[in-house]
């Protein structure tokens, strides 16, 4: 298969639209706090896929529905819940950084013990080189001005982001073939409405719980006792909340399954990849974010080392 630019050109819509829903996501997290930021714009993308899927595909039905949904709890509700946490303890690059070159090898070692795809010694060091990259990138300098305190905070709940990520792809391939198996077929806006629902009932969980707690768990909901306290925020904070949704769960998984519709796997991967590399200057522009020549090898090296993995997953198939 020869690779042309219309190949390729959903995959990079995807990591322009994914770098710029991380610092849209940043934003609004920022504003409202991480929880109800994540629930917010989840609650918006599962209305547009919500219309997409009954209208042209299966809805909730199809042999595949509860994997696809435990992936959705994994890697929408655990990966994002975690992210939105990260967000606003290291910024966007950072996490973004943290996220995209941890998901793949995590990724890699969970397919490897479940479904017995083994690793070879070359996939293995581009692991290393990934972890050597972000431990360069993450060390503590100029450009972090965050405390010790956010910086480890901040770092394990990207670690568990991607962490959720990782098991929810390998989930999503996993219903994917049990599809096929049953002669089904989903696409995957299909397959991202069905991810979603699990995702927003854990970020409504979460929402729930964290304004229970600001409520001093008093007898009042506690959702609708802050909805006075909120308005002021909401109106700066509404239009990052949409843009985070369009350009994430909306736009940007829709170009993604495009992209691998179209595309092998592993040349969308690597050039979604370099979503960490990419978010740099939209984190210069909206956070004053300036990154010193350390954090940038760093994240270099991190990025090279999935792309190289990528590939190499690819031509092992």
């Amino acid at each position: 298969m020869i690779i042309t630019v219309r190949h390729v050109l959903a995959a990079f819509l995807t990591t322009i639209l994914y770098s710029i829903s991380v610092v849209c996501g940043h934003r609004s997290a920022k504003l409202l706090g991480g929880s109800e930021a994540n629930f917010w714009r989840l609650v918006c993308a599962t209305v547009l896929l919500w219309i997409w899927s009954f209208t042209f595909g299966i809805g909730l039905s199809g042999a595949a529905f509860p994997l696809f949904l435990l992936s959705g709890v994994l890697g929408i509700g655990v990966g994002d819940v975690a992210l939105f946490q990260a967000l606003p303890r290291l910024g966007s690059r950072l996490t973004m950084l943290l996220l995209q070159c941890l998901s793949a090898p995590l990724g890699a070692v969970i397919e490897w013990f479940w479904l017995g795809n083994g690793l070879s010694w070359v996939q293995i060091g581009c692991g290393v080189a990934i972890l050597l990259g972000v431990a360069l990138a993450l060390a503590p300098g100029d450009h972090l001005r965050i405390t010790r305190r956010e910086l480890w905070v901040g770092s394990l709940f990207a670690v568990l982001g991607a962490v959720g990520n990782a098991s929810g792809a390998v989930l999503s391939r996993k219903a994917y073939s049990v599809a096929e198996a049953a002669g089904e077929r989903i696409d995957g806006a299909n397959a991202a409405f069905q991810r979603i629902i699990g995702g927003l009932v854990i970020g409504g969980i979460c929402l729930l719980l964290v304004k229970w707690h600001q409520a001093g768990w008093r007898l009042v909901s506690p959702v609708l006792a802050s909805v006075e306290q909120s308005r002021n925020k909401w109106r700066r904070a509404w239009p990052w909340v949409m843009a985070n949704s369009l350009a994430g769960q909306t736009l940007g998984v829709s170009c993604m399954q495009w992209a691998l519709k179209t595309t092998p796997t592993g040349i969308v991967l690597a050039i979604t990849a370099t979503t960490p590399i990419v978010v740099i200057p939209f984190a210069m522009v909206f956070e004053g974010e300036r990154p010193n020549r350390r954090s940038v090898i760093g994240g270099a090296i991190a990025v090279s080392g999935v792309i190289a993995l990528a590939l190499s997953r690819s031509a092992a198939r």
